[in-house]
């Protein structure tokens, strides 16, 4: 039977909650509450979930999930024109606010999707992630967010950079996500400890001293649990800065293909090896609505865009101000499922401390 209360209880929270968050740019009452009985007797029996944008609901992703079952409950915001510097999301209320630090952004582009995910207005949200905008508001709102590999599922983006993701409150709650949009799906245990490499900061970027700190705790802990073993080895990749922004220009530059090259390289000697590599998923906390100034809160996800690897981030914990933190994971490329294993295995590792 379908579940027309989860479905209802999400309205109600939306219509509640919204207006000081600014998560939803449109809500469909009606729509949802209808579909509600379509959705019986399927895998996702009426699970409400969120779409990122108002394109969202014609995404891949979206229409498997509703094929499976799901209720789309409504769009979440993206940048406004103009301001994606000045915050992350506008929703039809104003500017998205970061639940955990309302005078921060909570980061983007799939900034709404986050919100409703951490704020809990539903379980579950689409995004989309080009250079980190699934992965840079799951660590800014304290939830999970996966990038899957790159043209694994089909993407609008010609560059191919972009790949589709999934926002939820925990790595576990995005495995009926992968049920529902791979046409083969067979989850894998994690064999623990995961043999990993930790980069603080790839080689390139400057890391906030305290996020850095966050993350090292952080793998400190799944260290001592048994989840992961670090294993002695760098991985330093040049700045994929200038090849990021040529490939999304579309003006290709010998610099920037070597740069591809170069980093594609290590990163195939690293997996061969080492089936996991673990970073701080942003260098910088969440900044406030004016921008972040000079900053590239991207430094260290758009390179996976580049290269491709699956990408997730994890709840690591808070600095002294009560900003989230996340903790990127990176596997290899198409090594989507075993890399949520290993996810959950780590957010159970890593107890939820809230300031």
């Amino acid at each position: 039977m379908a579940d027309a209360g989860g479905v209802g209880r999400a309205l109600e929270r939306i219509g509640r909650e919204d207006p000081r968050l600014c998560a939803f740019v449109e809500v469909w009452h009606g729509r949802a509450l209808a579909e509600v009985g379509r959705a019986g007797g399927l895998p996702l029996a009426g699970m409400p979930f969120a779409v990122k944008g108002r394109t969202g609901i014609r995404s891949y992703a979206a229409r498997r999930l509703i094929a499976a079952g799901g209720v789309a409950v409504g769009s979440t915001s993206v940048p406004g024109p103009g301001m994606s510097w000045q915050t992350w999301g506008l929703g039809a209320h104003g500017r998205t606010v970061n639940p955990w630090r309302p005078d921060r952004t909570p980061g983007g582009s799939s900034a709404g999707s986050a919100v409703a995910v951490a704020a809990d207005l539903v379980g579950l949200a689409t995004g989309s992630d080009g250079a980190g905008s699934v992965r840079i508001p799951a660590a800014w709102c304290g939830v999970f967010g996966l990038k899957t590999t790159n043209g694994l599922l089909p993407s609008p983006d010609r560059t191919g950079l972009a790949s589709a993701g999934v926002l939820t409150r925990s790595a576990a709650g995005a495995g009926p996500y992968l049920r529902s949009v791979l046409d083969a799906y067979e989850p894998v245990p994690a064999v623990l400890p995961v043999p990993a490499v930790f980069s603080p900061d790839l080689g390139y970027a400057e890391v906030d001293p305290e996020v850095a700190a966050v993350v090292r705790r952080a793998v400190g802990r799944l260290v001592a649990a048994g989840v992961v073993r670090l294993v002695d080895r760098a991985c330093g990749l040049l700045d994929p800065r200038e090849a990021w922004q040529a490939v999304r220009a579309g003006s290709p530059s010998p610099r920037a293909a070597e740069i591809r090259r170069a980093n594609d390289a290590v990163l195939d000697a690293l997996f061969t090896r080492t089936p996991l590599l673990l970073t701080p998923t942003t260098p910088n906390r969440p900044h406030g609505h004016d921008g972040p100034g000079g900053l590239f809160s991207t430094a260290l996800t758009w390179a996976f865009n580049l290269s491709g690897h699956p990408a997730a981030s994890v709840p690591a914990g808070f600095t002294a101000d009560g900003c989230p933190v996340g903790l990127q994971l990176v596997a290899e490329r198409g090594a989507d499922v075993s890399l949520l294993a290993t996810a959950c295995a780590v957010e159970e590792a890593l107890p939820a401390v809230r300031p």
